[in-house]
């Protein structure tokens, strides 16, 4: 396992930005409910935005999966307003990297939390599931 503390400084920060489409909120899976920005779409924004922020302060070979979400979901943004989620470094362990989040659409801020990742060396990650997708008789 590289020192993690080493590579990656607290601080480090990336952020994503997106228009909120049709696909993109509660109605798509839910017809009854409000076009509104999902909250799994927006915790998706927010682990990509993590995941950016440290993806080149990784060794060759390695990338990082999510392991931790703790967001809360705070204000409404409808079909085509611009979101900007972003992710900083706040926290490096022996094996895990904590974020501070937030995503602000056009008006205010709709989320906010903490997120976790554990850099993996990706050869390996994917021999792991490979093995287990074996076992259970599908590969």
């Amino acid at each position: 396992m590289p020192d993690l503390a080493r590579l990656i400084p607290l601080g480090t920060r990336a952020t994503r930005e997106l228009v909120v489409t049709q696909e993109l909120t509660v109605q798509h899976a839910y017809p009854s409910l409000p076009a509104v920005y999902a909250t799994p779409q927006m915790i998706f924004a927010l682990e990509m935005a993590a995941a950016d922020a440290i993806a080149a302060l990784l060794p060759a070979g390695w990338g990082s999966v999510g392991t931790r979400v703790e967001v809360r979901h705070l204000a409404a943004t409808p079909v085509g307003m611009r979101v900007r989620a972003e992710a900083r470094v706040v926290e490096v362990g022996t094996r895990h990297v904590r974020f501070a989040c937030t995503a602000h659409d056009e008006h205010e801020i709709i989320g906010e939390g903490w997120h976790e990742r554990a850099p993996v060396e990706l050869a390996r990650f994917v021999e792991g599931v490979a093995r287990k997708t074996a076992s259970a008789g599908r590969g």
